[in-house]
């Protein structure tokens, strides 16, 4: 049994997916991720970790081992989220053959240089996340090949729910991986129950806790007629189904998706929830930073894995590896 082992995270955000493995033991060595604010967010987080803030499809072994000094067998685990745009049926512009949504579409090819890294790292695991729209049959069989084609043969293709492990509020999400993932359930808090403690917006600690953007006098008006569960808005996803956003929260119940998108209107207070409450909702403890523009701060933590998630994932991995 290893005192740690050693994690490459592509397309890494934030850190969300690296936080959860990082706390059942991992030690994030590298992330790699292009936008600037996920970068600096990143350091914040894990100041031991070199982090490439560069384009994907121009990163391979090659430059990893020359920025880094890590190389082909130096990772145990390979955690990577590539885009759910391409393949999220919220996204209206999604491309209507699923094959060109995977090939065609230059942010669903992400997922192909996620698989091209990972054949040539060679981890023991594997750990690829996206949208259940990957379950399409011509998808699934593309992505089985393409990993066959690095050596991959043995696929799952685990659906998790981050609700039953432990985060306040819904996300299904699908867990490609060369091993079969087996998270130990836990039941989640409350909306209420995490929000709890906090003080009011503004305050020094925690960090990300500033007072949220002002609603217009025609949406406060609006709110406060409003019961828990009601959107103020909707908006048009793929095949027009609406789709409802800034939603009151029912502080008894788990929160719905936090998305990047997403705003959510406190169940108490007429006034949306601050970066830090959207934090809390997916599980990030209050330690863990977002640095750049407010607006970036609530795309990262709706498109982060959610760290209680992460962790059980991560456990599962651990007892795998224990074994090997």
């Amino acid at each position: 049994m290893k005192s740690s082992y050693a994690l490459l995270d592509i397309f890494s955000g934030a850190g969300g997916f690296a936080r959860g493995f990082e706390e059942a033991g991992f030690k994030p060595l590298v992330g790699v991720d292009n936008f600037p604010p996920a970068a600096k967010s990143y350091k914040a987080n894990f100041h031991q970790a070199y982090f490439i803030a560069d384009d994907v499809k121009e990163v391979n072994l090659a430059i990893i081992r020359d920025l880094t000094g890590y190389s082909k067998g130096d990772f145990d685990v390979v955690i990577a989220s590539p885009p759910c745009e391409p393949f999220t049926g919220a996204n209206p512009r999604r491309e209507k053959r699923p094959l060109d949504r995977l090939y065609r579409d230059p942010a669903g090819q992400l997922f192909l240089h996620a698989i091209r890294i990972i054949g040539e790292v060679k981890p023991k695991v594997f750990v690829i996340e996206n949208v259940a729209g990957i379950l399409e049959t011509q998808i699934q069989a593309a992505i089985r090949r393409e990993l066959a084609r690095q050596g991959y043969t043995t696929i799952y293709f685990n659906t998790l729910r981050a609700e039953d492990y432990g985060t306040p509020s819904h996300r299904t999400r699908v867990f490609v991986s060369n091993i079969r993932l087996k998270p130990q359930k836990r039941k989640p808090p409350t909306v209420e129950e995490a929000l709890k403690g906090l003080p009011e917006p503004g305050a020094s600690y925690p960090p990300n806790h500033d007072p949220p953007p002002q609603l217009s006098k025609r949406y406060a008006r609006r709110i406060a007629r409003m019961r828990w569960g009601d959107s103020l808005i909707t908006y048009t996803g793929a095949g027009g189904r609406r789709l409802p956003n800034y939603i009151r929260l029912h502080p008894h119940r788990i929160a719905p998706t936090v998305m990047g998108s997403s705003r959510f209107i406190h169940p108490y207070h007429p006034r949306l929830l601050t970066v830090r409450e959207q934090a809390r909702l997916m599980g990030f403890p209050d330690y863990h930073v977002f640095i750049g523009s407010r607006d970036a701060q609530y795309d990262m933590v709706g498109e982060a894995v959610p760290p209680p998630l992460a962790r059980a994932i991560a456990d599962s991995i651990i007892q795998e590896l224990d074994g090997l």
